[in-house]
């Protein structure tokens, strides 16, 4: 009916809104965050010593009686897992990192702690995935905290790949920690030649055989917080079952045909020595990208080639026939040997990481390795 009237005063017409009317709800993650975080004051120092799926496996010191208690029996070392907390964001957690903890840090069976806190860390070994061009240059973590890094590579079955122990080398540079050559299987060939190769670089190296004697490299380990690195086959993990025989690392083979190694290790673990020191057992590489590197970190480990690079022209890779080191060199500035190690090591940084030789002949049945 039309023209009616309420109250017979105002005609009836559609209702005025305004902003009282309308119930706004904030969206989700509109509501302003605070900047300040928990300072966890109350929270507790654990070192990582495994990572498994999102869990961190971390090593907790006991805090020391004070007082007349201090005769009493301090309490155990125990091992607490944890899971990283919210507010650590993406932030990677690596075996070797040292944390702060809180919540439930007991380490009884069943329950989980949290990391609140990655410590600021005195080195990082990083790899690429590949060096393709497709690659995507992202930095893969390998360990926080080494300040050694032992290449561990067999003179014989497998033959060694010096371009795979040039790439890790690199990498040691770029993570500006000290490097130690490991030779295996000795019994197998004599390590002269590959001595030699390493000679101008100062890397120092030890050489060992199955069943011999292990003391000059628990000398090398001792007190120090070193990871080995190297690929399959070598022996590395029967070297870390030596080193500490509650380890139980697994072993494996090497197969005759392909001259390579089974991944036995499938994570990083820290262990601890019998004398002091850590070592940190890595699962075997078969390529070590180094796309995250600059030519520049490589040529600061050479500081006696450094002057000579002054006359090279601008973006010189200090591998094509312009460069200015060549005819520095030649004059007498620096050993040629430095030189030729250098290039080698650029162009391991550019080149394929895999060296391997190709299988030759037919197959053969595997051989045991230690591993």
């Amino acid at each position: 009916m039309k023209g009616t009237r309420a109250h017979g005063s105002r005609p009836l017409r559609k209702r005025e809104y305004d902003e009282d009317d309308v119930r706004v709800r904030p969206s989700k993650g509109s509501r302003p965050r605070t900047r300040i975080r928990p300072a966890h004051e109350d929270a507790v120092e654990g070192f990582v010593v495994a990572v498994d799926r999102g869990r961190y496996t971390t090593l907790v010191e006991p805090e020391r009686p004070r007082g007349s208690a201090q005769k009493r029996k301090p309490p155990q070392r125990r091992l607490v897992v944890a899971m990283k907390a919210r507010e650590l964001g993406r932030k990677g957690i690596v075996v070797g990192d040292r944390v702060a903890l809180v919540g439930d840090v007991s380490g009884r069976p069943d329950t989980l702690a949290r990391v609140v806190r990655v410590e600021p860390r005195s080195s990082m070994l990083r790899r690429s995935a590949d060096d393709t061009e497709d690659t995507d240059g992202i930095e893969r973590p390998v360990v926080a905290n080494a300040d050694q890094l032992v290449i561990v590579t067999a003179l014989a079955d497998p033959p060694p790949r010096p371009r795979m122990i040039d790439r890790i080398l690199v990498a040691a540079f770029d993570a500006e920690i000290d490097t130690l050559l490991c030779l295996t299987k000795s019994d197998l060939a004599p390590p002269n030649e590959l001595v030699a190769l390493y000679e101008p670089l100062g890397v120092p190296h030890v050489v060992v055989r199955k069943g011999g004697s292990l003391e000059e490299l628990r000398d090398q380990l001792t007190g120090r917080t070193s990871v080995l690195v190297g690929h399959s086959g070598v022996g590395k993990s029967t070297l870390v079952n030596a080193l500490v025989p509650a380890a139980n690392r697994a072993v494996s083979q090497v197969n005759a045909v392909t001259g390579r190694g089974r991944h036995t290790s499938t994570s990083a673990v820290a262990l601890e020595l019998p004398d002091g020191g850590w070592i940190i057992d890595t699962p075997g590489v078969r390529s070590f990208g180094l796309a995250h590197v600059s030519v520049e970190t490589v040529l600061a480990a050479f500081p006696d080639l450094i002057e000579g690079t002054v006359k090279c022209p601008k973006g010189c890779t200090h591998l094509d026939e312009d460069c200015a080191l060549e005819a520095w060199v030649a004059a007498g500035n620096a050993d040629p040997a430095r030189l030729e190690s250098l290039r080698r090591l650029l162009a391991s940084r550019e080149g394929t990481p895999d060296d391997t030789p190709r299988p030759q002949g037919p197959a053969q049945p595997e051989l045991p390795d230690q591993n």
